[in-house]
């Protein structure tokens, strides 16, 4: 496999608050994440540090995440005791009252890829030089356009646009929705929507799908996406197969 994955504070924010991996266990089965954190007092660098470090640290602890529904048990435990170091930060330092932070990840083995988000960060992959988006964003306009009250184009502009239904340290339970995804991709890409706000999937595609090397795409994707404006941190873990 080759990955690379980066983060960029942007244009305009004095500070980085996402957070992002990809690291291998024993087994050399792979797990990537990618966390945008939330709140005031740099509190949100705090929470989507808990979050990876928490996750990447088990991951790499283990020698096998085993079959597909010990990985998505394992997920759904690894999220739950980071919310919860999340929540606990926030009830002994008031100060960081309000932070979270948003989740994504995949894991990726011989046998299984699975994905799994919380929040508005974006799960993707690659298939014949199309991307295709797996995870679905837990913000309120995205729930306006389920239910009819919007159109897409309508969300696209909407002033709520950032609204988080869901993310991790918010309440002392969350839930993450995981995804089972066919194997058989030729890459893959989380990111912040730091990135997705910034290029549509269109103008990603057109980078992933350059003869440049995983580190070359990253770096170009969010040069592009701070030439266009870097309103936000921009965080990024692409991993491509190796003969794909």
């Amino acid at each position: 496999m080759n990955y690379y994955y980066l983060t960029d504070p942007g244009k305009v924010r004095d500070h980085n608050e996402d957070s992002v991996i990809i690291t291998e266990n024993y087994g050399k089965e792979i797990l990537m994440a990618v966390a945008d954190g939330m709140g005031g007092h740099r509190a949100g660098e705090v929470a989507s540090s808990i979050a990876i470090t928490h996750i990447a640290s088990r991951f790499k602890e283990i020698s096998s995440i085993g079959n597909k529904e010990d990985a998505i048990n394992w997920i759904k435990d690894a999220v739950s005791e980071a919310n919860m170091k999340i929540y606990k930060y926030t009830e002994e330092h008031p100060e960081s009252q309000g932070m979270g932070t948003t989740l994504v990840v995949a894991i990726l083995t011989p046998e299984f890829l699975l994905f799994g988000n919380i929040g508005d960060s974006s799960g993707f992959v690659v298939k014949k030089n199309k991307m295709y988006k797996i995870t679905n964003d837990h913000t309120l306009v995205n729930l306006l356009v389920k239910s009819g009250e919007i159109t897409e184009d309508e969300a696209e502009h909407h002033p709520r646009k950032n609204v988080l239904m869901k993310a991790l340290g918010a309440t002392n339970t969350v839930e993450m929705d995981i995804f089972d995804v066919e194997h058989d991709v030729e890459g893959i890409l989380l990111c912040s929507d730091g990135l997705t706000n910034m290029l549509d999937k269109e103008q990603i595609e057109k980078v992933i799908d350059e003869d440049l090397t995983p580190e070359e795409k990253v770096v170009k994707l969010i040069h592009k996406s701070n030439n266009r404006g870097g309103n936000d941190n921009i965080s990024i873990a692409y991993l491509k197969k190796v003969g794909a």
